[in-house]
């Protein structure tokens, strides 16, 4: 019974610290590398949340402002083969446009002022949101087949028996983007001037390398990656307008405290660290679940400020 309940703990936990690095990986790399606190990291994985469910399914609507002109139904039906690659498109290009509205105006303006102008953007989108479709809850969009491969029902595991085959496959499909994302960030030429422009952006700029080019797709490339975490997250969880600050703008932040801010190895490991911490937490004692991922965030806090994995330089 105890090696069960461990199972299915450590199951659950790469489901939600999947989500976690996703959303930290983008999170981390944007301070890191530009010094700019987004907190309307949480509205793109809402973005992509609701972009996801657009995509893949038609959906009824009962309220907002869409049902009271005559709308009662919207979405394309396209499947979640079609969303894993709509989504993260939409979300590149919201990112884009948002570096070069929101957070480009802002990056020599005081850190106070990054924080109202995002956090008020994310107010906004989870308002529009509401507004458009209503503030209603909407069930979890599981796919049955995926490219052409059964992914629905149960699957048969030793010792916990039957568990949701689509939930193995969903950690598959995040270890994959999180490692492509790795290599991207570690082992190619864009890779070493996001790394270099995290550690001295000026010296970048004095070697002749465009660096604001590479924020531009760091930050979309961040909020992409946000989005994705927000269509995984729609499979498996219910989807309403506070998604954005309930499930992905403080777990990222608490991801970006643990690992460090500019690490890639860092995201991801402070992401299924939490993950498992929280899907632990659930079973043992629910009523604690968000307490410890705090206590742990401020234990890393307190013993190693710049995070598990950052650098002393980022920080300061």
């Amino acid at each position: 019974m105890v090696l069960e309940t461990a199972i299915e703990i450590l199951l659950n936990g790469l489901q939600q610290g999947a989500i976690f690095a996703l959303l930290g990986i983008g999170l981390s790399v944007i301070l890191g590398t530009m010094d700019f606190l987004n907190l309307a990291h949480g509205a793109l994985y809402l973005i992509g949340g609701y972009a996801g469910m657009y995509f893949i399914r038609e959906t009824s609507l009962s309220a907002g402002y869409l049902n009271s002109i005559g709308v009662d139904a919207i979405g394309l039906g396209l499947g979640f083969a079609a969303a894993m690659i709509l989504v993260p498109v939409f979300g590149f290009i919201v990112g884009l446009l948002m570096e070069r509205y929101v957070a480009e105006p802002f990056y020599d303006r005081p850190e106070t002022d990054q924080l109202l102008v995002t956090f008020g953007l994310a107010l906004i989108v989870q308002e529009v949101i509401k507004g458009m479709l209503g503030g209603n809850t909407f069930q979890p969009t599981a796919p049955t087949t995926l490219f052409g491969i059964n992914v629905g029902g149960p699957v048969m595991l030793p010792i916990i028996g039957n568990y949701p085959q689509w939930r193995l496959y969903l950690v598959g499909i995040a270890l994959f983007v999180i490692g492509l994302t790795y290599l991207v960030i570690e082992k190619t030429d864009f890779g070493l001037v996001v790394q270099a422009g995290t550690h001295d952006s000026e010296m970048v700029r004095m070697l002749g390398i465009r660096i604001n080019r590479s924020y531009s797709l760091v930050f979309a490339m961040g909020a992409a990656l946000a989005a994705f975490a927000g269509l995984i997250g729609v499979s498996f969880q219910t989807v309403s307008p506070q998604i954005g600050t309930e499930r992905a703008l403080i777990p990222a932040f608490l991801v970006l405290v643990v690992g460090g801010a500019g690490s890639v190895i860092g995201a991801i490991f402070g992401g299924f660290v939490l993950g498992i911490t929280v899907a632990g937490m659930t079973v043992l004692a629910s009523q604690w679940a968000q307490i410890v991922l705090y206590a742990v965030a401020a234990g890393v806090l307190l013993f190693r400020p710049e995070g598990l994995f950052g650098s002393k330089g980022v920080v300061e």
